[in-house]
Protein backbone atom coordinates (compact mmCIF):
# COMPACT_ATOMS: atom_id res chain seq x y z
CA UNK A 1 0.00 0.00 0.00
CA UNK A 2 1.59 3.30 -1.09
CA UNK A 3 1.56 6.48 0.99
CA UNK A 4 -1.36 8.04 -0.89
CA UNK A 5 -3.44 4.91 -0.35
CA UNK A 6 -2.68 4.98 3.38
CA UNK A 7 -3.71 8.65 3.59
CA UNK A 8 -6.98 7.94 1.83
CA UNK A 9 -7.73 4.76 3.79
CA UNK A 10 -10.72 4.64 6.10
CA UNK A 11 -9.63 5.13 9.70
CA UNK A 12 -11.97 2.33 10.73
CA UNK A 13 -10.37 0.00 8.16
CA UNK A 14 -6.98 0.63 9.76
CA UNK A 15 -8.31 0.71 13.33
CA UNK A 16 -10.35 -2.47 13.70
CA UNK A 17 -7.39 -4.84 13.19
CA UNK A 18 -5.42 -2.80 15.75
CA UNK A 19 -8.38 -3.12 18.15
CA UNK A 20 -8.45 -6.91 17.75
CA UNK A 21 -4.64 -7.08 18.01
CA UNK A 22 -4.71 -5.23 21.34
CA UNK A 23 -7.38 -7.56 22.71
CA UNK A 24 -5.40 -10.61 21.58
CA UNK A 25 -2.19 -9.17 23.06
CA UNK A 26 -3.85 -8.82 26.47
CA UNK A 27 -5.30 -12.32 26.14
CA UNK A 28 -1.78 -13.80 26.16
CA UNK A 29 -1.36 -13.00 29.84
CA UNK A 30 -4.95 -13.88 30.74
CA UNK A 31 -4.64 -17.29 29.06
CA UNK A 32 -1.66 -18.24 31.23
CA UNK A 33 -3.53 -17.11 34.35
CA UNK A 34 -6.81 -18.86 33.50
CA UNK A 35 -5.25 -22.17 32.47
CA UNK A 36 -2.89 -22.18 35.45
CA UNK A 37 -5.79 -21.46 37.84
CA UNK A 38 -7.07 -25.00 37.23
CA UNK A 39 -3.86 -26.34 38.74
CA UNK A 40 -2.76 -23.98 41.51
CA UNK A 41 -3.96 -20.66 42.98
CA UNK A 42 -0.50 -19.78 44.30
CA UNK A 43 0.90 -20.34 40.80
CA UNK A 44 -1.62 -17.82 39.46
CA UNK A 45 -0.33 -15.23 41.93
CA UNK A 46 3.25 -16.08 40.97
CA UNK A 47 2.57 -15.54 37.26
CA UNK A 48 0.68 -12.32 38.01
CA UNK A 49 3.52 -10.81 40.03
CA UNK A 50 6.19 -11.89 37.56
CA UNK A 51 4.11 -10.67 34.62
CA UNK A 52 3.68 -7.23 36.20
CA UNK A 53 7.45 -6.77 36.50
CA UNK A 54 8.10 -8.09 32.99
CA UNK A 55 5.41 -5.80 31.58
CA UNK A 56 7.00 -2.80 33.25
CA UNK A 57 10.44 -3.68 31.84
CA UNK A 58 8.87 -4.09 28.40
CA UNK A 59 8.21 -0.35 28.41
CA UNK A 60 11.92 0.14 27.64
CA UNK A 61 11.34 -1.34 24.18
CA UNK A 62 8.75 1.32 23.37
CA UNK A 63 11.57 3.90 23.22
CA UNK A 64 12.52 2.76 19.73
CA UNK A 65 9.36 1.02 18.55
CA UNK A 66 7.12 4.08 19.03
CA UNK A 67 9.68 6.37 17.39
CA UNK A 68 10.06 3.90 14.51
CA UNK A 69 6.37 4.29 13.72
CA UNK A 70 6.69 8.09 13.55
CA UNK A 71 9.81 8.10 11.37
CA UNK A 72 8.69 5.34 8.99
CA UNK A 73 5.29 6.97 8.39
CA UNK A 74 6.83 10.38 7.74
CA UNK A 75 9.53 9.07 5.39
CA UNK A 76 6.93 7.08 3.47
CA UNK A 77 4.76 10.19 3.24
CA UNK A 78 7.75 12.16 1.95
CA UNK A 79 8.45 9.32 -0.53
CA UNK A 80 12.05 9.04 0.68
CA UNK A 81 12.03 5.25 0.44
CA UNK A 82 15.77 5.07 -0.25
CA UNK A 83 16.44 5.48 3.48
CA UNK A 84 13.89 2.95 4.73
CA UNK A 85 16.19 -0.08 5.02
CA UNK A 86 18.69 1.89 7.08
CA UNK A 87 15.87 2.99 9.40
CA UNK A 88 14.64 -0.60 9.73
CA UNK A 89 18.15 -1.86 10.47
CA UNK A 90 18.95 0.75 13.12
CA UNK A 91 15.56 0.29 14.83
CA UNK A 92 15.73 -3.51 14.96
CA UNK A 93 19.38 -3.72 16.06
CA UNK A 94 19.01 -1.00 18.71
CA UNK A 95 16.00 -2.74 20.24
CA UNK A 96 17.81 -6.07 20.02
CA UNK A 97 20.83 -4.76 21.94
CA UNK A 98 18.60 -3.04 24.52
CA UNK A 99 16.42 -6.13 24.97
CA UNK A 100 19.42 -8.43 25.44
CA UNK A 101 20.62 -6.13 28.25
CA UNK A 102 17.14 -6.31 29.82
CA UNK A 103 17.14 -10.11 29.46
CA UNK A 104 20.45 -10.35 31.32
CA UNK A 105 19.14 -8.00 34.03
CA UNK A 106 15.94 -10.00 34.53
CA UNK A 107 17.61 -13.40 34.67
CA UNK A 108 20.32 -12.14 37.04
CA UNK A 109 18.11 -10.22 39.47
CA UNK A 110 14.72 -11.94 39.25
CA UNK A 111 14.58 -12.89 42.94
CA UNK A 112 15.58 -9.43 44.29
CA UNK A 113 13.01 -7.84 41.96
CA UNK A 114 10.27 -10.16 43.18
CA UNK A 115 11.19 -9.58 46.82
CA UNK A 116 11.09 -5.83 46.19
CA UNK A 117 7.36 -6.09 45.37
CA UNK A 118 6.83 -8.12 48.57
CA UNK A 119 5.68 -11.29 46.86
CA UNK A 120 4.47 -13.92 49.36
CA UNK A 121 7.25 -16.47 50.05
CA UNK A 122 5.02 -19.35 48.92
CA UNK A 123 4.91 -17.83 45.41
CA UNK A 124 8.57 -16.86 45.14
CA UNK A 125 9.95 -20.06 43.61
CA UNK A 126 7.32 -20.29 40.85
CA UNK A 127 7.53 -16.58 40.07
CA UNK A 128 11.32 -16.78 39.87
CA UNK A 129 11.13 -19.70 37.43
CA UNK A 130 8.58 -17.89 35.26
CA UNK A 131 10.63 -14.67 35.18
CA UNK A 132 13.88 -16.45 34.33
CA UNK A 133 12.39 -18.46 31.45
CA UNK A 134 10.22 -15.74 29.91
CA UNK A 135 12.88 -13.11 30.68
CA UNK A 136 15.39 -14.99 28.52
CA UNK A 137 13.16 -14.40 25.50
CA UNK A 138 12.09 -10.79 26.08
CA UNK A 139 14.17 -9.84 23.05
CA UNK A 140 11.52 -11.49 20.86
CA UNK A 141 8.89 -9.02 22.14
CA UNK A 142 11.22 -6.11 21.38
CA UNK A 143 11.73 -7.25 17.78
CA UNK A 144 8.03 -8.00 17.22
CA UNK A 145 7.13 -4.51 18.48
CA UNK A 146 9.37 -2.89 15.85
CA UNK A 147 8.12 -5.08 12.99
CA UNK A 148 4.53 -4.44 14.07
CA UNK A 149 5.07 -0.66 13.89
CA UNK A 150 6.67 -0.98 10.45
CA UNK A 151 3.80 -3.09 9.10
CA UNK A 152 1.20 -0.73 10.56
CA UNK A 153 2.86 2.27 8.92
CA UNK A 154 2.62 0.49 5.58
CA UNK A 155 -1.12 0.12 6.16
CA UNK A 156 -0.85 -3.61 6.93
CA UNK A 157 -2.58 -3.45 10.32
CA UNK A 158 -4.38 -6.76 9.72
CA UNK A 159 -1.04 -8.61 9.68
CA UNK A 160 -0.44 -7.85 13.36
CA UNK A 161 -3.94 -9.05 14.18
CA UNK A 162 -3.35 -12.44 12.55
CA UNK A 163 0.11 -12.62 14.12
CA UNK A 164 -1.26 -12.25 17.66
CA UNK A 165 -4.11 -14.62 16.88
CA UNK A 166 -1.54 -17.25 15.95
CA UNK A 167 0.44 -16.51 19.13
CA UNK A 168 -2.68 -17.10 21.24
CA UNK A 169 -3.47 -20.39 19.52
CA UNK A 170 0.13 -21.57 19.90
CA UNK A 171 0.25 -20.47 23.54
CA UNK A 172 -3.04 -22.18 24.42
CA UNK A 173 -1.91 -25.36 22.70
CA UNK A 174 1.45 -25.31 24.47
CA UNK A 175 -0.15 -24.68 27.86
CA UNK A 176 -2.54 -27.58 27.32
CA UNK A 177 0.28 -29.92 26.35
CA UNK A 178 2.31 -29.07 29.46
CA UNK A 179 -0.57 -28.84 31.94
CA UNK A 180 -3.15 -31.39 30.81
CA UNK A 181 -1.81 -33.16 27.71
CA UNK A 182 1.03 -35.50 26.72
CA UNK A 183 3.69 -33.69 28.78
CA UNK A 184 1.61 -33.26 31.92
CA UNK A 185 3.50 -36.18 33.51
CA UNK A 186 6.58 -33.92 33.67
CA UNK A 187 4.71 -31.84 36.27
CA UNK A 188 6.38 -28.63 35.08
CA UNK A 189 3.49 -26.37 36.09
CA UNK A 190 4.55 -22.73 35.90
CA UNK A 191 7.74 -23.65 34.07
CA UNK A 192 5.72 -25.40 31.37
CA UNK A 193 3.52 -22.33 30.94
CA UNK A 194 6.63 -20.14 30.72
CA UNK A 195 8.15 -22.41 28.06
CA UNK A 196 4.90 -22.32 26.07
CA UNK A 197 4.77 -18.51 26.24
CA UNK A 198 8.41 -18.25 25.16
CA UNK A 199 7.96 -20.63 22.22
CA UNK A 200 4.96 -18.65 20.94
CA UNK A 201 7.02 -15.44 21.20
CA UNK A 202 9.95 -16.93 19.26
CA UNK A 203 7.64 -18.22 16.51
CA UNK A 204 5.94 -14.82 16.36
CA UNK A 205 9.31 -13.09 15.89
CA UNK A 206 10.28 -15.45 13.08
CA UNK A 207 6.92 -15.07 11.30
CA UNK A 208 6.97 -11.27 11.66
CA UNK A 209 10.43 -11.17 10.08
CA UNK A 210 9.27 -13.33 7.16
CA UNK A 211 6.21 -11.14 6.66
CA UNK A 212 8.44 -8.05 6.82
CA UNK A 213 10.61 -9.48 4.04
CA UNK A 214 7.71 -10.65 1.87
CA UNK A 215 5.19 -7.81 2.24
CA UNK A 216 7.26 -4.74 3.08
CA UNK A 217 10.19 -6.13 1.06
CA UNK A 218 12.50 -4.62 3.63
CA UNK A 219 16.10 -5.51 4.30
CA UNK A 220 18.12 -5.58 7.51
CA UNK A 221 21.88 -5.76 7.09
CA UNK A 222 25.01 -4.74 8.97
CA UNK A 223 26.29 -3.33 5.66
CA UNK A 224 23.69 -0.59 5.98
CA UNK A 225 25.41 0.60 9.16
CA UNK A 226 28.54 1.71 7.28
CA UNK A 227 28.93 4.60 7.74
CA UNK A 228 26.87 4.47 10.91
CA UNK A 229 23.61 6.46 10.44
CA UNK A 230 23.94 8.49 13.62
CA UNK A 231 21.27 10.91 12.36
CA UNK A 232 18.66 8.12 12.25
CA UNK A 233 19.60 6.83 15.71
CA UNK A 234 19.44 10.33 17.19
CA UNK A 235 15.95 10.83 15.70
CA UNK A 236 14.78 7.53 17.15
CA UNK A 237 16.07 8.42 20.61
CA UNK A 238 14.86 12.02 20.43
CA UNK A 239 11.34 10.89 19.54
CA UNK A 240 11.29 7.73 21.66
CA UNK A 241 12.59 8.82 25.05
CA UNK A 242 9.84 11.38 25.78
CA UNK A 243 7.12 8.87 24.87
CA UNK A 244 8.68 6.09 26.93
CA UNK A 245 9.28 8.50 29.80
CA UNK A 246 5.61 9.45 29.90
CA UNK A 247 4.56 5.78 29.81
CA UNK A 248 6.89 4.94 32.68
CA UNK A 249 5.67 7.95 34.65
CA UNK A 250 2.05 6.93 34.04
CA UNK A 251 2.65 3.39 35.28
CA UNK A 252 4.41 4.61 38.42
CA UNK A 253 1.58 7.07 39.07
CA UNK A 254 -0.95 4.24 38.70
CA UNK A 255 1.00 2.16 41.23
CA UNK A 256 0.78 5.06 43.71
CA UNK A 257 -2.95 5.42 43.07
CA UNK A 258 -3.42 1.67 43.51
CA UNK A 259 -1.66 1.99 46.88
CA UNK A 260 -4.24 4.66 47.83
CA UNK A 261 -7.05 2.29 46.85
CA UNK A 262 -5.55 -0.57 48.84
CA UNK A 263 -5.90 1.51 52.03
CA UNK A 264 -9.68 1.72 51.49
CA UNK A 265 -10.41 -1.93 52.15
CA UNK A 266 -10.98 -5.07 50.08
CA UNK A 267 -14.32 -3.89 48.68
CA UNK A 268 -12.73 -0.81 47.06
CA UNK A 269 -9.83 -2.85 45.70
CA UNK A 270 -12.18 -5.44 44.21
CA UNK A 271 -14.52 -2.78 42.78
CA UNK A 272 -11.54 -1.10 41.10
CA UNK A 273 -10.62 -4.33 39.31
CA UNK A 274 -14.19 -4.87 38.12
CA UNK A 275 -14.56 -1.28 36.90
CA UNK A 276 -11.27 -1.45 35.03
CA UNK A 277 -12.46 -4.65 33.36
CA UNK A 278 -15.78 -3.08 32.30
CA UNK A 279 -14.10 0.01 30.84
CA UNK A 280 -11.51 -2.03 28.97
CA UNK A 281 -13.29 -2.05 25.61
CA UNK A 282 -13.73 1.73 25.64
CA UNK A 283 -10.00 2.24 26.32
CA UNK A 284 -8.91 -0.26 23.68
CA UNK A 285 -11.24 1.22 21.06
CA UNK A 286 -9.89 4.74 21.68
CA UNK A 287 -6.34 3.37 21.52
CA UNK A 288 -7.04 1.63 18.22
CA UNK A 289 -8.54 4.77 16.70
CA UNK A 290 -5.57 6.77 17.98
CA UNK A 291 -3.12 4.30 16.44
CA UNK A 292 -4.88 4.31 13.06
CA UNK A 293 -5.17 8.10 13.00
CA UNK A 294 -1.50 8.54 13.89
CA UNK A 295 -0.51 6.41 10.88
CA UNK A 296 -2.45 8.68 8.53
CA UNK A 297 -1.10 11.81 10.25
CA UNK A 298 2.48 10.58 9.91
CA UNK A 299 2.05 10.03 6.16
CA UNK A 300 0.29 13.39 5.76
CA UNK A 301 2.95 15.34 7.67
CA UNK A 302 5.70 13.62 5.69
CA UNK A 303 3.87 14.78 2.56
CA UNK A 304 3.67 18.35 3.99
CA UNK A 305 -0.13 18.07 3.93
CA UNK A 306 -0.77 19.52 7.38
CA UNK A 307 -4.29 20.67 6.57
CA UNK A 308 -5.34 17.13 5.67
CA UNK A 309 -3.83 15.85 8.94
CA UNK A 310 -5.66 18.57 10.89
CA UNK A 311 -9.05 17.69 9.41
CA UNK A 312 -8.56 13.94 9.65
CA UNK A 313 -7.74 14.10 13.37
CA UNK A 314 -10.86 16.13 14.17
CA UNK A 315 -12.99 13.76 12.09
CA UNK A 316 -11.51 10.68 13.78
CA UNK A 317 -11.88 12.28 17.19
CA UNK A 318 -15.58 12.96 16.74
CA UNK A 319 -16.35 9.36 15.75
CA UNK A 320 -14.09 7.91 18.47
CA UNK A 321 -15.76 10.07 21.14
CA UNK A 322 -19.23 8.93 20.09
CA UNK A 323 -18.33 5.26 20.50
CA UNK A 324 -16.27 5.71 23.68
CA UNK A 325 -18.94 7.77 25.43
CA UNK A 326 -21.64 5.35 24.27
CA UNK A 327 -19.72 2.44 25.82
CA UNK A 328 -19.13 4.42 29.03
CA UNK A 329 -22.84 5.36 29.33
CA UNK A 330 -23.87 1.77 28.60
CA UNK A 331 -21.45 0.57 31.29
CA UNK A 332 -23.11 2.84 33.83
CA UNK A 333 -26.69 2.02 32.84
CA UNK A 334 -26.01 -1.74 32.82
CA UNK A 335 -23.86 -1.68 35.96
CA UNK A 336 -26.60 -2.99 38.33
CA UNK A 337 -26.50 -6.22 36.34
CA UNK A 338 -22.90 -6.37 35.09
CA UNK A 339 -21.38 -5.72 38.51
CA UNK A 340 -23.59 -8.40 40.07
CA UNK A 341 -22.23 -10.79 37.46
CA UNK A 342 -18.84 -10.37 39.14
CA UNK A 343 -19.99 -10.02 42.74
CA UNK A 344 -23.11 -10.34 44.90
CA UNK A 345 -21.62 -7.98 47.49
CA UNK A 346 -23.97 -4.96 47.43
CA UNK A 347 -21.26 -2.65 48.79
CA UNK A 348 -19.01 -3.48 45.84
CA UNK A 349 -21.92 -2.92 43.44
CA UNK A 350 -22.72 0.47 45.00
CA UNK A 351 -19.08 1.59 44.85
CA UNK A 352 -18.78 0.38 41.26
CA UNK A 353 -21.89 2.26 40.12
CA UNK A 354 -20.54 5.54 41.48
CA UNK A 355 -17.20 4.95 39.79
CA UNK A 356 -18.76 4.06 36.41
CA UNK A 357 -20.74 7.30 36.44
CA UNK A 358 -17.55 9.34 36.91
CA UNK A 359 -15.92 7.13 34.27
CA UNK A 360 -18.18 8.69 31.63
CA UNK A 361 -16.32 11.98 32.05
CA UNK A 362 -12.96 10.26 32.41
CA UNK A 363 -13.43 8.39 29.10
CA UNK A 364 -14.41 11.65 27.40
CA UNK A 365 -11.08 13.21 28.34
CA UNK A 366 -9.08 10.04 27.76
CA UNK A 367 -10.44 9.60 24.23
CA UNK A 368 -9.36 13.13 23.29
CA UNK A 369 -5.92 12.62 24.80
CA UNK A 370 -5.28 9.30 23.09
CA UNK A 371 -6.29 10.48 19.62
CA UNK A 372 -4.83 13.99 19.69
CA UNK A 373 -1.61 13.23 21.58
CA UNK A 374 -0.79 10.21 19.41
CA UNK A 375 -1.37 12.43 16.36
CA UNK A 376 0.85 15.19 17.78
CA UNK A 377 3.64 12.66 18.26
CA UNK A 378 3.12 11.32 14.74
CA UNK A 379 3.64 14.90 13.55
CA UNK A 380 6.91 15.14 15.51
CA UNK A 381 5.52 17.20 18.41
CA UNK A 382 6.68 14.93 21.27
CA UNK A 383 8.11 17.13 24.04
CA UNK A 384 5.03 19.24 24.87
CA UNK A 385 2.55 16.36 25.39
CA UNK A 386 5.14 14.50 27.46
CA UNK A 387 5.81 17.43 29.80
CA UNK A 388 2.09 18.16 30.02
CA UNK A 389 1.31 14.51 30.76
CA UNK A 390 3.89 14.13 33.53
CA UNK A 391 2.95 17.41 35.23
CA UNK A 392 -0.78 16.73 34.98
CA UNK A 393 -0.77 13.07 36.00
CA UNK A 394 1.22 13.83 39.14
CA UNK A 395 -0.09 17.32 39.90
CA UNK A 396 -3.76 16.55 39.23
CA UNK A 397 -4.33 12.78 39.01
CA UNK A 398 -2.20 11.60 41.96
CA UNK A 399 -2.79 14.68 44.11
CA UNK A 400 -6.49 14.75 43.18
CA UNK A 401 -6.87 11.04 43.93
CA UNK A 402 -5.43 11.62 47.40
CA UNK A 403 -7.44 14.78 48.10
CA UNK A 404 -10.81 13.51 46.86
CA UNK A 405 -10.36 9.86 47.70
CA UNK A 406 -8.58 9.93 51.06
CA UNK A 407 -8.57 13.45 52.52
CA UNK A 408 -12.22 14.13 51.61
CA UNK A 409 -13.13 10.47 52.22
CA UNK A 410 -14.94 9.99 48.93
CA UNK A 411 -13.35 6.58 48.55
CA UNK A 412 -12.90 4.96 45.14
CA UNK A 413 -15.25 7.50 43.55
CA UNK A 414 -12.90 10.26 44.73
CA UNK A 415 -9.97 8.43 43.17
CA UNK A 416 -11.80 8.39 39.83
CA UNK A 417 -12.70 12.09 40.18
CA UNK A 418 -9.00 12.93 40.51
CA UNK A 419 -8.10 10.85 37.45
CA UNK A 420 -11.00 12.32 35.45
CA UNK A 421 -9.87 15.87 36.31
CA UNK A 422 -6.41 15.04 34.96
CA UNK A 423 -7.75 13.59 31.69
CA UNK A 424 -10.19 16.47 31.08
CA UNK A 425 -7.56 19.14 31.82
CA UNK A 426 -5.10 17.60 29.39
CA UNK A 427 -7.83 17.09 26.80
CA UNK A 428 -8.68 20.78 26.79
CA UNK A 429 -5.02 21.83 26.52
CA UNK A 430 -4.05 19.45 23.69
CA UNK A 431 -7.25 20.17 21.74
CA UNK A 432 -6.51 23.89 21.90
CA UNK A 433 -2.91 23.24 20.84
CA UNK A 434 -4.08 21.10 17.91
CA UNK A 435 -6.49 23.80 16.72
CA UNK A 436 -3.91 26.56 17.11
CA UNK A 437 -1.49 24.50 15.04
CA UNK A 438 1.62 24.70 17.21
CA UNK A 439 2.38 21.09 16.19
CA UNK A 440 2.89 22.10 12.56
CA UNK A 441 6.43 22.26 11.22
CA UNK A 442 7.87 19.75 13.72
CA UNK A 443 8.28 16.94 11.19
CA UNK A 444 11.51 14.92 11.38
CA UNK A 445 11.72 14.80 7.59
CA UNK A 446 11.28 17.51 4.96
CA UNK A 447 9.68 16.55 1.66
CA UNK A 448 11.74 19.16 -0.15
CA UNK A 449 14.87 17.12 0.65
CA UNK A 450 13.61 14.19 -1.46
Amino acid sequence: MNSQSVKESSIFKLAWPIFVQMILSMCLGYVDTIMMSRCSETAVGAIGNAGQILGFLNLAFSIVSSATGVIVAQYLGARQTDKMNRIYTVAVLFNLVLSIAVCLFVTSFSRPLLKAVHIPPVMLSDADSYMKIVGCFLFTDAIVMVFSQILNCHGKTAVGMFLFFGMNILNITGNYIFLFGPLAYLNLGVRGVAVSTSISSVVSMIVSFIVFKKIVKGNISFRLLRPFPIDILSKLIKLGIPTAGENISYNIAQIIITAFVNTMGPEATTAKIYCNTLTLFSIVYSNAMAGATSIVVGHSVGDDDYDFAYRRVLKSLSSAMVVSIAIAVANYLLSPWTLRFFSENEQIVAIGREVLFVAIFLELGRCVNLVVIRSMRAAGDVVFPTVLGIVSMWGISVVGAYVFGIAMKRGLCGIWIGMAADEIFRAVVVLVRWKIGTWRGKSVVKKSAA
